[in-house]
Formats: structure tokens, sequence, C-alpha cells
């Protein structure tokens, strides 16, 4: 496999994803309202402003087949779920991180804090919502499709000629209930060249994406996510927290020194993710080549496992400890190929 690329900007991330290229997966490692570093709100309560020009830019920049994998504490995610549904990002399931009872070591005072010791985190995957225009208004894909095979006079059964199926066109592509499923390419193609030969004249073309002519095979594929499907893996992934030759700490390799600097036993970075996680995320949803976006950098534990598995990176970090971190494992990645860093940063 071909090493990605990877281009690590040091600043705040609004100063560049005008000039990024449009992403394919963004994975996001913000603040979580628990004053984890400087401008993380100390309660979850404000993470909505704190993230409200960033998901408007996500938003902005993203296509519709564009991934989001959104890490929180339960609470803060919570918090930022209407403002990522209001501007057009479609839950899709929650990925829960179990830390293991070593998480917390015995030492948890349980009359003093009341409640169950908390040894998970979370990583939310969203997908962009997929509508269409149609003369009855704005329509969910599912309802586009079948508001469109009516538009024609056809009657719904003609579909499963069209495909070749028994029933199976109108059961799975048609049907206006929760059991709807995405038409493959091949299907699709099928749907539209039946429609328009057979359908009135009069409101062709039928799945017109601009009014002007039918959606291809192709386009139709490129309107939904890679799903690269590992079998046995589920949405809960067990890892204790980071503690081995992974784990950055204050004397790490080649650390730059800086004066908030921690000490050389404590860890480098509060939250440090296992890079096996983001290998998942990388590989399951996108295709090499594809392009990665990680705003929040920290680390860059996201583009290094993009940079590993063929994909291009965009990552931006302001704080200069951390970002000299991330050159020097990004660097040490990139290394291994023929690829370089690109000179963002600075």
């Amino acid at each position: 496999m071909t090493r990605g690329t990877a281009e690590l900007h040091q600043g705040p991330v609004e100063e560049v994803y005008d000039d990024w290229a449009a992403p394919d997966v963004i994975v996001s490692d913000g603040a979580y309202g628990v004053g984890g570093f400087l401008g993380d709100p100390r309660t979850p309560d404000r993470l909505g402003d704190w993230y409200a020009e960033h998901v408007s830019m996500w938003s902005r920049r993203a296509h519709a087949a564009t991934t989001l994998w959104f890490w929180n504490t339960e609470v803060g995610w919570a918090i930022v779920h209407p403002l990522l549904a209001d501007n057009g990002w479609e839950y899709v399931q929650t990925i829960i991180w179990d830390k293991g009872i070593g998480h917390i070591a015995g030492n948890v005072n349980g009359a003093t804090i009341r409640r169950l010791p908390t040894v998970t985190e979370i990583c939310v995957f969203y997908r962009r919502r997929l509508e269409f225009a149609s003369p009855n208004g704005t329509l969910s894909a599912q309802h586009w499709l079948r508001s469109e095979w009516q538009r024609s006079g056809l009657p719904l059964h003609r579909a499963n000629e069209a495909c070749g199926v028994k029933n199976a066109a109108t059961r799975k592509y048609l049907t206006g209930d929760w059991l709807w499923y995405f038409p493959p390419a091949e299907m699709m193609g099928k749907l539209v060249a039946y429609v328009n030969e057979h359908g009135n004249p009069v409101g062709r073309p039928y799945f017109s994406l601009d009014g002007r002519r039918s959606v291809t095979q192709h386009e139709w594929s490129q309107l939904r996510h890679p799903w690269n499907h590992q079998h046995g893996l589920t949405n809960v992934w067990s890892h204790p927290p980071l503690n081995g030759k992974e784990r950055y700490r204050g004397n790490g390799r080649r650390v730059a020194p800086r004066v908030c600097n921690p000490g050389k036993n404590a860890t480098a970075h509060l939250n440090q993710k296992p890079l096996e996680f983001m290998r998942r995320i990388v590989s399951i949803a996108s295709n090499e080549g594809d392009t990665l976006w990680e705003p929040f950098g920290g680390l860059c534990t996201a583009a290094v496992a993009a940079v590993e598995c063929g994909r291009n990176a965009f990552a931006a970090e302001p704080d200069a400890f951390f970002a000299s971190l991330a050159k020097q494992r990004l660097t040490e990645e990139l290394e291994c190929g023929t690829a370089s860093l690109e000179a963002a940063y600075g």
C-alpha cells in the first residue's frame, strides 16, 4: 500500500478550512467541556457555541458522501447533536470506547461520587443527510425515489420488471416504510433507464439531480459513503487507556521544550486516542486516495492513521507543543514511504 500525504497547519483550523481539499472523512476530537485545554469550556453547556463555526464549515465543504466521526463525552455529544442535525448531519450510530476496569484502578470512592464509575468515551458516526429537490419540495432519498417513479405514471410493481426481480424493487427501493434500501448503482441504472423509456414523456428526465439529465450509475454510487465492512467489529471498542510505547509523555521522543511542558513522567496529551481506533475509522469509511480532515489535531492520531492507510490528511493544531509532537509523528510515518510533510507547518 502506498503511503498517503499529510498537511499540518500550526494554528487555528479556521485559517485553513477553505484551503483544504473537500473532506471524505472528518474526525473531530475537539472541546469536551471539561476544561481539558486552553479554550475548552469548563462545563459542556457552551459546547454548541464552541462548535458552531466548525460545524457550519464542515457542512459547507462536505459532499454528499462525507462522514463525520465525533469524539466526546455522552453529555457533550448530546449538547452538540442538535447543531449537527440542523446542519444536515444524519446520526448513524454511537461507538463506545470501553477503557476497562483498570481505568479506575479501584481508586473510586462510591460514597463520594454517588454514581457508577465512568470507564467509557464515545465516538458518534454521522453521514450527510441525502436529500433532493423535487416538484413537491425537498425530499429524502427514499421519498424522492418513490415520488419520481410515481410522477412517471407507472405503477410501482413495474419497478420489479425494470430490475429483473420478482418483488424486491418495490419492497426495497420504492417502499414508503422504514425497510427502505439504498438501490445499488446497477439497480439504479435499470430503474432510470426503464422509467425514462416507459414513463410519461412529459415528465422526462426522471431521477435527475440537475433538471437536465438523469443521474448516472457512477454519480449515484458517489452519493453514498464508502463502507469496507470488517466482520467481528461491533460498536463497542475495548482498549485500555494508552500507557505503553504508543503513549507520548513529557519527555517524548525528541519533544521540543516549552514553558508549560509537562514533567517527563506525565502524559504529553490528556486524552491520546489509540492509533488502532483511528485505523478502524479510516479503513472502514474511506478508500485509498480519499481525504481526511482532523481539525483539532492534538497529536494527529487520525492523520497518522490516514497516511499509513494511503489517504491524504489535513490537520491543524494551534498549540506549539502538540504541533511539534504531531509533526514528529507524521514525519516518521511519511518516512516509511516516499511522501513528505507539506510545508504548512511553521
